[in-house]
């Protein structure tokens, strides 16, 4: 995983526009750190790409993610915090195994297999496509024998997943000051992960036209101005 520069963190900004938050996700896991030759990110678990977006995170912008939400009860801010090597750490405990459920085996879901059901929009139906995409070749359970499950196998399924792919899916557990509250909400790595590159990316863009239009350098010479000159001549242009 090596470093970006800033000419790199704006072109990996401007690569995603337009693209799927599955996908931003991917190229910047594939920007920062190509994968192994044969491999290709969207066939890497869930809980595996998760753990990489993490991990970048730290590199990128450091350790700590912090974010806010809505209480859905009465409205009120939430403020999170989540440590990004503990999220590292949760996956390592996993065994990254295939799930043997119901005599059946399941690996667990990858990007590639979101992007197939990304259009679905009833629940169940995405289950069941879920499922079927996910087990094992040679495997003899068949959509039929998976249409007759019911929602608590899906769950028991889910759940065995979870254990073998635990960062697949991240869940916080906020209480709110105000009504007490407690309700889960979802951490959406790629899209948290891609909020943070915009923002950043949008402050460096001012920047750079803030002292472009003080003294007239270009997009590059800013560029190569260390963090600590950069900042100084925006000071003395501020002030």
């Amino acid at each position: 995983m090596h470093a970006l520069s800033h000419a790199d963190f704006l072109t990996l900004w401007e690569d995603g526009q337009g693209l799927h938050w599955l996908d931003r996700g991917l190229l910047a896991i594939q920007t920062l750190g190509p994968p192994s030759a044969g491999e290709e990110v969207a066939d890497w678990s869930l809980g595996h790409r998760n753990q990489a977006l993490a991990a970048l995170h730290a590199q990128c912008f450091g350790p700590r993610m912090e974010g806010w939400t809505v209480c859905e009860g009465c409205g009120e801010k939430l403020e999170f915090r989540v440590d990004c090597r503990a999220l590292i750490e949760r996956q390592r405990e996993g065994s990254s195994q295939p799930v043997l459920f119901k005599g059946r085996t399941f690996r667990p879901p990858t990007s590639r297999d979101l992007a197939h059901i990304a259009g679905e929009r009833d629940a169940e139906a995405a289950a069941l496509r879920l499922a079927g995409m996910c087990r094992s070749e040679g495997d003899e359970a068949d959509a039929q024998d998976l249409a007759s499950w019911t929602d608590w196998d899906f769950e028991e399924l889910g759940e065995a997943i979870t254990l073998a792919d635990p960062l697949a899916e991240i869940s916080l557990s906020l209480e709110c000051p105000m009504c007490a509250r407690t309700s889960p909400e979802p951490l959406d790595l790629p899209a948290f992960f891609w909020a943070e590159l915009e923002a950043a990316a949008k402050r460096l863009l001012h920047e750079i036209h803030t002292l472009a239009t003080a003294y007239g350098w270009s997009e590059a010479e800013i560029l190569a101005l260390s963090d600590a000159r950069r900042a100084t001549y925006l000071e003395m242009v501020r002030t």
